[in-house]
C-alpha cells in the first residue's frame, strides 16, 4: 500500500480537530505523541543500524523511499539537510528548464515560524514569459515538496535584465524642442 505522507498527517490534523470539539482532544494529541514517539525512536535505530553496519545501499534506498524519506524528515534523522536534498531536486528538473533555455539557482533557506522557505532565481527563457515560468515554477514546487516536506514556501525571483547600451547612432544629437 503507498502512502501519501502529506495527506496522511493532514487527516490526523483533521481527526485531532474532530476530537478537540468532543472534548478528548488533549488525551488524542498525547496518544499521538507517544505513538509517533515510538516509531520515532524505532526509525533512529533503524537508521543507527544501517549507519553502523555501511549498509549505503540500504542507506540510499531508504531515502530515495518517499514515504521512508519522508517520515525521516519528520523525526529529525534524514542524513541529508533540507538544502542538500532541494539541490537533489533542482537538479532532477533541470533537464526541463533546458528545454526553456532556463536555469534555477538555490539563493538560500530560511527559517520561517511555520517552517522553512526556498529562495530561488529564475534565470533565461522564462523571463519574459509568464506562462512558461508559472509552468516551470510549478515544476519546480512540485519536486521540493517531494524530497522536503518541511519547505513551507518556495519565493522565485526572475534575474534581473540589465538595460544594454549601444553605440549612438551616427549624426548630429537630435536637440528636442525647447532646449537650447
Amino acid at each position: 500500500m503507498t502512502y501519501d505522507v502529506a495527506a496522511t498527517g493532514e487527516r490526523v490534523e483533521r481527526l485531532l480537530g474532530a476530537l478537540a470539539d468532543a472534548g478528548a482532544g488533549a488525551r488524542a494529541e498525547e496518544l499521538v505523541r507517544e505513538v509517533v514517539g515510538l516509531y520515532g525512536a524505532g526509525l533512529e535505530r533503524i537508521m543507527a543500524i544501517v549507519t553502523e553496519t555501511g549498509s549505503a545501499g540500504t542507506l540510499r534506498a531508504l531515502v530515495d523511499d518517499p514515504l521512508v524519506s519522508g517520515l525521516l524528515v519528520l523525526h529529525d534523522l534524514h542524513p541529508l539537510t533540507t538544502a542538500e536534498r532541494v539541490r537533489s531536486a533542482l537538479d532532477g528538473v533541470r533537464p526541463y528548464l533546458g528545454l526553456h533555455e532556463g536555469g534555477v539557482e538555490l539563493l538560500g533557506l530560511d527559517e520561517d515560524t511555520g517552517g522553512v522557505v526556498v529562495r530561488l532565481r529564475l534565470e533565461g527563457a522564462c523571463d519574459g514569459c509568464p506562462s512558461s515560468r508559472i509552468t516551470v515554477t510549478e515544476s519546480i514546487e512540485r519536486a521540493i515538496a517531494r524530497v522536503a516536506p518541511e519547505v513551507t514556501r518556495v519565493d522565485v525571483e526572475s534575474a534581473v535584465a540589465l538595460l544594454r547600451i549601444g553605440r549612438r547612432p551616427p549624426g548630429p544629437c537630435p536637440v528636442p524642442e525647447g532646449a537650447s
